[in-house]
């Protein structure tokens, strides 16, 4: 995790390039990639600005999307490669590892177990139903387990945790992640006009809103409509959602450890039971759920977070190529409003059955 502080060396008076030293201590950092890590870090400006500008709109998409824009407008020179590949591999798994900072045990446990069961059934079905949709569409099962990844937990970031373990590529993730903010779009403008018709009061809605909506600034954007008892419950079953992204990947790791078999008796490196990052993510959890660390650093922790996990996107982004993603076809969206439409529906019964809470 020697990454994290690669910003830092780049904005320090002289850099990294008078400090050779410092390059050989990073793992991966050396002087051909602080090109692209100068262009990554104005990819994050870029994001972070328009984020401020317009809430609703993530940082993260923002970024993937001026990485893939850049990149197909051929304003990506060759020598930025190196540096903007390191942010995509190291910078996601520091990302996700932060993530954990923003989920405490004592929040999730208030839920009650009713509502508990609700909130990983969403997740279960959703994953495992889109998975099998995907399957009967015809779309390629790396494409189709990062869209059922982002849609059954937390968007760009559920999608950019499975693309660490799963043999997928740029392309993949940029279409996930396009996916995903086209429904959570959809969903800040369709879900509060059908909340009244549906019979759902303020907690209700919210909890359907944390429940079905993808990325987080969605969901707040989304229940915002309900006032502050929905929003407080959208987010509480919305975090309680992204507790389930470690078992997801370490299982989906576990899984194709078992499929590779014959590949790792040919001498193929042996993928981890849990995955470095993994691990990581749920020891930030346990930490913030021992209520040590102050609010004004949960703060701190959480900008970094974004910050972080933008530079790993908008280095993705930078791999992504418009004419293969042409060639991925109608399947694929068919797949991702169906995925869309099963996380609300199911989400909506469970809500029905148990109560907001």
């Amino acid at each position: 995790m020697t990454t994290v502080p690669t910003e830092t060396i780049l904005s320090a008076p002289g850099g990294a390039a008078r400090h050779p030293a410092m390059l050989g201590a990073l793992p991966g950092l050396t002087r051909d990639a602080l090109p692209g890590l100068a262009l990554v870090t104005g990819g994050v400006m870029l994001s972070t600005g328009v984020n401020r500008l317009v809430p609703s709109l993530s940082p993260l998409v923002v970024a993937v999307v001026a990485g893939a824009v850049l990149t197909n407008a051929g304003l990506v020179p060759a020598a930025c490669r190196p540096g903007a590949d390191l942010a995509a591999r190291r910078l996601l798994r520091v990302g996700i590892v932060l993530l954990g900072f923003q989920l405490a045990a004592g929040d999730v446990l208030r839920l009650g177990l009713p509502r508990l069961t609700v909130v990983a059934a969403v997740v279960a079905v959703t994953f495992v139903g889109t998975r099998w949709l995907g399957s009967c569409l015809g779309v390629n099962p790396g494409l189709s387990l990062l869209i059922a990844t982002g849609f059954s937990i937390c968007g760009a970031s559920a999608v950019a945790a499975m693309k660490g373990v799963s043999d997928t590529d740029e392309d993949d993730v940029a279409f996930s992640i396009g996916l995903v903010t086209l429904c959570g779009s959809l969903a800040i403008l369709f879900l509060p006009l059908v909340r009244h018709p549906l019979g759902l009061d303020d907690g209700a809605f919210g909890a359907w809103v944390g429940a079905s909506v993808h990325d987080v600034a969605q969901v707040v954007a989304t229940a915002a409509s309900g006032g502050a008892t929905a929003l407080q419950a959208a987010v509480v079953v919305k975090l309680t959602r992204v507790v389930l992204l470690a078992p997801m990947v370490s299982s989906v790791t576990i899984l194709r450890r078992r499929s590779g078999a014959e590949s790792i008796a040919a001498g193929t490196n042996r993928p981890p039971l849990v995955p470095l990052f993994v691990a990581g993510f749920l020891f930030t959890v346990a930490v913030r759920s021992t209520g040590v660390v102050p609010e004004g650093l949960l703060g701190v922790l959480r900008t970094v977070e974004t910050l972080v996990l933008a530079a790993a996107l908008f280095g993705l982004g930078t791999g992504v190529r418009l004419a293969r993603l042409r060639r991925l076809g109608g399947r694929p969206l068919l797949l991702g409003l169906g995925a869309w439409l099963l996380v609300a529906s199911v989400s909506y019964v469970g809500i029905r059955l148990v109560g907001a809470g």
